[in-house]
């Protein structure tokens, strides 16, 4: 099947209409040079005629080149123009459409603004069943790039894993795992890997939400406060959400830390009492280490960040929670 064949194909299988396509019969009149780039099909769709430019060359022209050569094809034929090609880069794409140049890549994309369609589908590999949960190193590296503006849209999972202390391995497995559950989108940009989050961050934690997991695995109660605040642990819990809102604080302070932290050396002396104390506090061990939103101190004191932090308490039946998490959403990045 050829790309003409496939053209009419893939909008048949997309749109669920049936386009027609015919050679064009002027293209002996046109130049030599067009007639060597391009082979013309007038397609018939939706009451709407465009004209087929599909390449024939092995590379794409410059953008600058193809732009001139469509709109000569345009003002010659008096049709809209649609290139044709088997396959684009993602940055090709990303440019015809901000040049508003019609295009078609059979069974991955279409930009047809001359017919108000504007569709875009990627091959995925089929699926496994549904993720009911992301992992607690995807859950992390997902609410890291939605607290800070400079990474809602797009992010290098590479870099993001560097900085919360992932390893190459748990970077592949997150990167699989945002594509699979359609939350991201892979851009490789030549040796380098980027995610692209096409929706706006607020779309995207709702997308999410369902896939989230309160990241407090367990929580204790400890006298050692004092060794605790050496490690300059963040405030979690109700000590947290009483920074953001109304909320009174708690008669002892709630700290957070990650599981893998608690088993470095600096808390091996760290004691479990039954009840909690005056002089004491409570810990909550994190399924991923804790992640600070921006300007969140209280004075020298960290603050867990609003996202993780309404995950943590969604659970509680507590009025007054319930009251404060929803004054907590106006601390959201967006």
């Amino acid at each position: 099947m050829g790309l003409r064949d496939d053209v009419t194909h893939y909008l048949h299988e997309t749109l669920g209409i049936r386009p027609t396509a015919r050679p064009w019969p002027g293209t002996a009149r046109l130049p030599y040079h067009l007639q060597d780039d391009f082979e013309l099909h007038e397609l018939k769709a939706a009451d709407r005629a465009i004209l087929l430019a599909l390449n024939r060359r092995k590379n794409a022209p410059a953008l600058s080149v193809l732009r001139a050569r469509l709109e000569k094809l345009k003002a010659a034929t008096d049709l809209p123009v649609a290139y044709v090609t088997g396959a684009l880069a993602s940055y090709e794409r990303k440019r015809l459409i901000e040049h508003k140049i019609p295009f078609i890549v059979p069974g991955n994309q279409l930009y047809l603004p001359d017919l108000g369609i504007d569709l875009r589908e990627y091959f995925r590999q089929a699926r496994k069943e549904p993720t009911e949960s992301l992992s607690p190193a995807t859950q992390a590296m997902m609410l890291r790039a939605l607290l800070s503006k400079s990474t809602q849209t797009e992010w290098q999972p590479a870099e993001m894993a560097r900085d919360l202390g992932y390893t190459v391995m748990t970077v592949s497995r997150v990167v699989n795992e945002l594509i699979d559950a359609d939350i991201a989108k892979l851009d490789q940009r030549g040796r380098v890997r980027w995610l692209l989050m096409e929706r706006p961050p607020a779309e995207t934690w709702e997308l999410i939400r369902p896939l989230l997991r309160t990241p407090v695995k367990r929580q204790f109660w400890t006298r050692s406060v004092r060794a605790l605040e050496r490690q300059h642990l963040p405030l979690a819990g109700e000590s947290a959400l009483a920074h953001y809102g109304q909320l009174a604080d708690p008669t002892i302070p709630i700290y957070a830390v990650g599981a893998g932290q608690l088993k470095t050396p600096e808390f091996k002396n760290l004691t479990e009492v039954s009840e909690p104390v005056t002089d004491g506090c409570e810990l909550q061990v994190w399924s991923y280490t804790p992640l600070f939103a921006a300007g969140s101190k209280t004075r020298d004191r960290k603050i867990v960040d609003p996202l993780s932090l309404s995950l943590s308490l969604e659970g509680s039946t507590d009025d007054r929670i319930q009251l404060a998490l929803e004054e907590l959403k106006e601390h959201f990045p967006w």
